[in-house]
């Protein structure tokens, strides 16, 4: 259980929430909800233990489970398999059981006869563990996710984002943890494996908070939700489920308008009278009283829900560039033995439109990265055509520094800005004032999507490397890239599971990894976006 006393949040001098109170008990199944920037992340954080309230207390009782946005936790070299068994400490039993297995073998009896005695020990803690059955159930965990078998024996290190994401989130749910934290848990999932995650937490018998664009999963999971109101630094406690919640705020809505209106009426009325006796020396005392009263009537109510601000967001003018401005042949990618993809080739002419499709693990990431000159390929080259400026969205935001604050990201992104244009350009992405002296580092998922688009923004860029550029947004702001993407004038190549972005790109073209094949883009496509 957890329970939030009182609390204050704030990130430098801005006051997210304050005197906040709510408990997330056994059973219950919270939607935390809020605009971009408001706040979400920050609050999990700080429930999770890895952050902490400016005042105000918060106390866990038994377990937590929490995911963040960011996947890179653990040792890198770990096997993906490890580090999904290690949520019940399962990591070290197997891998001493292993080991006894191969020492098992020796020629020499006393090496055999300590390893089977350490085998027999690793044994009976697999069994006080779960057993062979909890091995087993963290395996169909990940193959329900899209995890791969191959990918459960590869180290941390060799996976895209999306894969590291996926263990991540089997590690969680494996966890038996008393509270689960999940900020954003369908990010990098294809549909099979959101409609798998739905039922799974549907049917879940421990609490959990969720963070979520997903209105399906939202409608289908929850019985309570949390609205982080950005505008009045404060939490709106709803008991109940989702469909109940938006007919419940659409009435909560109506009620403040029409009690701000009848206060206004009457405020109006009492102060329209006040005007009138002031003029009296005899009524001056009553005169200072009916202002007063209608003052109070005005502080008593609420004001009306201001809406949420929204970054107004247009890719920029492309610069001038020859014909074909980026061109690759013969891409191969593999990670140890593990082949990604091979012989892939691909030519993006001015202003083409070509979209990416493969199932998780087919190395769509890998492709963008080595077309962007991030990573190196195993065999092939990428040869940039006369006039090509790059512009790349990485969908764990590496493109970002997070040692310097958003302003100073803005600058190395565009060198050519003044300060003062760095900052209005970063106002209209709602960093304003001194969220632009913000660290990177303690940016929320949604406002790294802001901040990197803003450095697409003031790019010049004539060719579009976008993977997964809609995750971590509000609807709000998701239309607003969705706009953009309809309306840029260069190359655009794409990796999304969003059909949306898919249907707003209107895709000339279509690779299909691992296989590298390409076709003119069709309807018949359009099936496969959400699987990919």
């Amino acid at each position: 259980m957890i329970t939030a006393h009182q609390i204050e949040i704030r990130v430098g001098a801005r006051l997210l929430m304050s005197d906040v109170s709510f408990r997330v008990g056994p059973g219950d199944k919270v939607g935390l909800v809020g605009r971009n920037g408001a706040g979400k992340t920050t609050l999990t954080k700080v429930l999770s233990g890895e952050g902490l309230p400016a005042s105000g207390q918060v106390t866990r009782s038994g377990e937590v489970g929490y995911l963040p946005q960011d996947p890179r936790t653990g040792d890198p070299d770990v096997l993906a398999r490890e580090r999904i068994l290690s949520a019940r400490g399962l990591d070290a039993v197997v891998r001493r059981m292993r080991e006894a297995e191969l020492q098992m073998a020796s020629d020499d009896p006393n090496v055999r006869e300590k390893a089977m005695r350490r085998y027999t020990r690793a044994d009976d803690e697999m069994h006080a563990g779960g057993g062979y059955a909890a091995e087993s159930e963290a395996a169909t965990i990940a193959a329900s996710l899209g995890i791969e078998e191959r990918i459960l024996h590869q180290p941390l290190h060799t996976l895209s984002g999306g894969q590291r994401r996926r263990v991540e989130l089997a590690r969680i749910l494996f966890s038996d943890a008393d509270v689960l934290l999940l900020d954003e848990p369908t990010n990098h999932l294809d549909a099979d494996s959101i409609v798998w995650l739905r039922d799974f937490l549907k049917n879940h018998r421990a609490g959990f908070v969720v963070i979520s664009h997903d209105n399906a999963l939202l409608e289908q999971t929850v019985n309570r939700v949390l609205h982080l109101d950005a505008n009045r630094a404060t939490i709106d406690v709803y008991n109940m489920g989702w469909k109940r919640y938006l007919e419940q705020r659409e009435t909560d809505e109506k009620r403040r308008k029409r009690e701000r209106m009848n206060a206004e009426n009457k405020a109006r009325t009492l102060t329209d009278q006040a005007n009138k006796m002031r003029a009296k020396a005899t009524k001056a005392q009553a005169a200072q009283s009916m202002l007063k009263r209608a003052e109070r009537l005005m502080a008593g109510v609420e004001g009306e829900r201001r809406a949420d601000k929204v970054a107004r967001i247009a890719f920029p003018a492309p610069a001038p560039c020859g014909k074909t401005p980026l061109t690759a042949s013969e891409l191969s990618k593999s990670y140890g033995s593990a082949e990604v993809f091979t012989d892939v080739a691909l030519a993006i002419d001015r202003g083409s439109r070509v979209v990416i499709l493969g199932l998780n693990g087919a190395g769509k990431t890998t492709l963008l990265r080595i077309l962007g000159g991030v990573d190196e390929p195993d065999t092939g080259t990428v040869q940039p055509g006369h006039g090509l400026k790059l512009g790349y969205y990485a969908q764990e935001h590496e493109t970002l520094d997070t040692g310097r604050t958003v302003l100073e990201n803005m600058q190395s992104a565009a060198p050519q800005l003044t300060d003062t244009e760095a900052r209005s350009v970063l106002g209209s992405f709602l960093f304003s004032g001194d969220d632009a002296d913000k660290p990177a580092a303690v940016l929320s998922g949604g406002e790294k999507t802001r901040l990197a688009l803003a450095s697409l923004v003031v790019s010049s860029a004539n060719v579009l490397l976008l993977d997964e550029p809609t995750n971590n947004l509000d609807p709000a702001s998701r239309e607003e890239v969705l706009a953009a993407i309809r309306t840029y004038e260069g190359a655009i190549v794409l990796v999304t599971h969003d059909e949306g972005a898919v249907a707003a790109l209107e895709p000339d073209r279509v690779l299909i990894l691992p296989d590298g094949v390409e076709d003119l883009w069709n309807a018949d496509y359009a099936d496969l976006v959400a699987l990919a």
